[in-house]
């Protein structure tokens, strides 16, 4: 087995599913990029930027379990030929963020299984996402995954 990196941002929509009040469906898409972090006099900064590649297609179903709990399960197609499926480890949490016209959280996902590349991986990816008033949806995933 060998360890797979990667870090991703996501962008696309949260929103209820039909006739709920406690599932939410999230659909989002990502471009290939790489991700630059530097520590300098100034602090800390970091930027994503695009390079050549395929996109990641992320869908995925929320299902609130309190005020600001969920679980949730889904699958992430990485270009046309690899995807891999996820759950929740333990819930995940969301809340309110310093701002007002976003909510802000935080789950990490076990992989299950996968297709392509991902045949048999396992792993976890860590989600931080932010949700507008109108459901927009910005996810940055890092994961940490073991595949053949």
């Amino acid at each position: 087995m060998k360890q797979l990196i990667y870090v991703m941002q996501f962008t696309g929509q949260a929103a209820p599913a039909a006739g709920s009040t406690t599932v939410i469906k999230a659909t989002s898409t990502a471009s290939s990029c790489s991700l630059t972090t530097t520590v300098g006099t100034d602090g800390v900064s970091g930027v994503l930027q695009p390079v050549g590649g395929d996109k990641a297609h992320f869908e995925s179903e929320v299902t609130l379990t309190g005020d600001a709990s969920f679980v949730e399960s889904g699958s992430i197609r990485f270009g046309d030929r690899s995807k891999l499926r996820f759950s929740t480890v333990g819930q995940g949490n969301i809340g309110a963020s310093a701002d007002p016209k976003l909510k802000s959280g935080t789950v990490m996902w076990r992989v299950d299984g996968g297709e392509g590349q991902f045949a048999g991986a396992s792993g976890y990816i860590t989600s931080n996402f932010l949700i507008g008033e109108a459901g927009e949806l910005t996810d940055n995933h890092f994961g940490v995954l073991f595949v053949n």
